[in-house]
């Protein structure tokens, strides 16, 4: 097997962990595939596109791309690709670069509402075209980072949720490569050679946050190798009893009970844990994970 190939193996296991761990795709589903032009994206429906021919149940793909007409984007490439691939797509264009460009001042960052815009017009696309999943193309690095931004500026404990179903219901989105490093993505777009489109608005803006945290990450990887690995299991694994929100957790009648109380939140802790796997393990949910 060559490195390609165990690449590819690599991310089709975790994506389809991921995809089950989740219920993110079901039989009959047709998901629209976001794809910006960007290594993540293309990664995401290659693995997509492999699952479907090995998975046991039926789902189809649309892939779909906003053309935001920024300057010199060059709107053959998708297109060719595409069509080349065989795949169904459709390109939506919509001048939401002119509506960054006017609306935020210069040297302020532009994501927040260039993303705002952007989901709005892909959530209208997915109910046009009758897909009942959204899939996007972010990746365990994006939610460790996420997750660290929310913690240091926003004064909240969350991250990017691998399943989301939009406020109006008419939406579901799915992170399919939500297990998936950034590391194996980008070594195998290398080998498959896709035809990369970077974005000029994001990689032009100086002192981005998530660009910050990122080289935090790195830094810290040099003394704790394992670093990410448990930043992403952490997320998984919430102690509401060791918080400090009493929205999630009654403090008020832990506080009442007799006897020791750190050991009971202890206990019901163990118990929680205990529960949700055996859940788990008696999941009849049919798999769309590789036959092989």
């Amino acid at each position: 097997m060559n490195t390609r190939e165990r690449l590819l193996k690599r991310l089709l296991r975790d994506a389809g962990q991921a995809i089950v761990d989740f219920g993110m795709i079901a039989d009959g589903d047709r998901i629209m595939v976001c794809l910006s032009g960007g290594k993540d994206s293309y990664t995401l429906l290659t693995v997509l596109r492999t699952l479907q021919e090995r998975a046991p149940i039926r789902f189809s793909l649309l892939a779909v791309n906003l053309d935001q007409r920024q300057p010199g984007f060059p709107g053959h490439i998708l297109p060719d690709y595409l069509s080349a691939q065989e795949i169904p797509f459709r390109i939506v264009q919509k001048d939401t670069h002119a509506i960054v460009k006017r609306v935020v001042a210069e040297g302020d960052t532009a994501c927040s509402l260039c993303s705002r815009l952007r989901r709005g017009i892909l959530y209208n696309v997915a109910v046009e075209e009758g897909c009942s999943k959204i899939a996007l193309g972010h990746h365990a690095d994006d939610m460790v980072q996420t997750f660290l931004l929310n913690l240091f500026f926003s004064g909240a404990l969350k991250s990017m949720p691998p399943l989301l179903r939009s406020e109006d219901g008419r939406n579901t989105v799915i992170r399919p490569l939500a297990y998936c490093w950034e590391e194996d993505i980008a070594k195998f777009a290398e080998y498959e050679s896709y035809p990369i489109i970077p974005c000029g608005l994001c990689g032009s803006q100086p002192n981005l946050k998530r660009k910050r945290v990122r080289d935090w990450i790195h830094e810290l990887e040099r003394d704790i190798p394992n670093l990410k690995d448990s930043m992403l299991a952490a997320l998984g694994r919430v102690a509401p009893s060791h918080l400090l929100d009493r929205k999630i957790f009654d403090f008020m009648m832990a506080g009442s009970a007799r006897g020791n109380v750190a050991e009971e939140l202890d206990a019901a802790l163990e118990k929680a844990e205990t529960g949700s796997q055996q859940q788990s393990a008696l999941s009849t949910q049919p798999s769309v994970r590789s036959k092989e």
